[in-house]
């Protein structure tokens, strides 16, 4: 984990060359069959399939990618995966199976981590689902063959909340969206997703809360800007009135006053 995945190259099901760089901008999930597996290959994509078909109800099918790769080289051809894929019925618009040249299967499975050992009865592989976030780093590694929704959409959930609004997307309804899927809980019972409408008043009283904290605090401020000019407002009146003070008292020192009222009783 933590590795950026390579800018490889590989061919889709109509043969044509799909590079993975292509997939940067969506969470995307990845794991490896190939399509002689008779057994434990079958049981986990019928898994995978219908934890991947619970996400999409949730999240949405434009919201995240899924790839299988097939190891098994010169066999698991175009053709061959087109067929494996027919076979389990899998129609999902942001799934794809992909065919990598025999020379780069090595090179490529190392960067996902995933590791397989000839048989004589095919091979013995890791059973796992890798997750690369929207800026292509492998993030995560989900292992088993009974993959259920939950396995896979608790941490899509993560990376989907976590990565940013496409500039092509209305920025209040994308976030929208963001606060549905995370108020979507797993349901053990049905082995779907349901809304969890709890959070929603949740998410609504934190909203309210920061809301009332942040009226408050423009209140305090501005009732302290107020106070603040009325002071300087007083001191600079205080200090006006002490200077004409001042003034008249310099105009009409004493000593003269009282000359003047003496020459003008004398006068009488």
């Amino acid at each position: 984990m933590g590795k950026a995945v390579g800018d490889f190259v590989l061919l889709d099901r109509q043969g044509q060359p799909v590079e993975l760089s292509r997939y940067r901008g969506k969470p995307l999930l990845v794991n490896f069959i190939y399509t002689a597996c008779f057994q434990v290959c079958p049981t986990t994509t019928r898994n995978l399939q219908k934890a991947v078909e619970n996400t999409v109800s949730v999240m949405g099918a434009d919201r995240f990618n899924m790839i299988s790769i097939g190891f098994n080289q010169p066999f698991d051809s175009p053709a061959a995966l087109k067929d494996f894929a027919r076979q389990y019925g899998i129609r999902l618009p942001n799934w794809e199976f992909l065919s990598p040249a025999p020379a780069i299967v090595s090179d490529l499975t190392r960067n996902f981590g995933f590791s397989f050992v000839a048989t004589a009865a095919g091979f013995d592989h890791l059973n796992q689902v890798t997750m690369v976030d929207a800026d292509g780093m492998i993030v995560r590694q989900v292992y088993g063959e009974k993959f259920t929704a939950e396995d896979i959409a608790e941490p899509l959930k993560i990376l989907i909340t976590r990565s940013a609004i496409p500039p092509e997307v209305g920025t209040l309804n994308e976030l929208m969206q963001r606060v549905r899927i995370i108020c979507s809980i797993y349901d053990p019972v049905t082995g779907r997703y349901r809304t969890n409408y709890s959070l929603y008043f949740q998410i609504a009283g934190f909203i309210t809360f920061v809301g009332f904290m942040i009226y408050l605090s423009i209140n305090f401020w501005k009732n302290r800007r107020r106070h603040e000019e009325k002071n300087v407002l007083n001191s600079r009146a205080s200090r006006n009135g002490a200077s004409g003070w001042t003034s008249r008292y310099s105009a009409h020192p004493p000593n003269q006053q009282r000359a003047e009222f003496w020459f003008a009783r004398t006068s009488c």
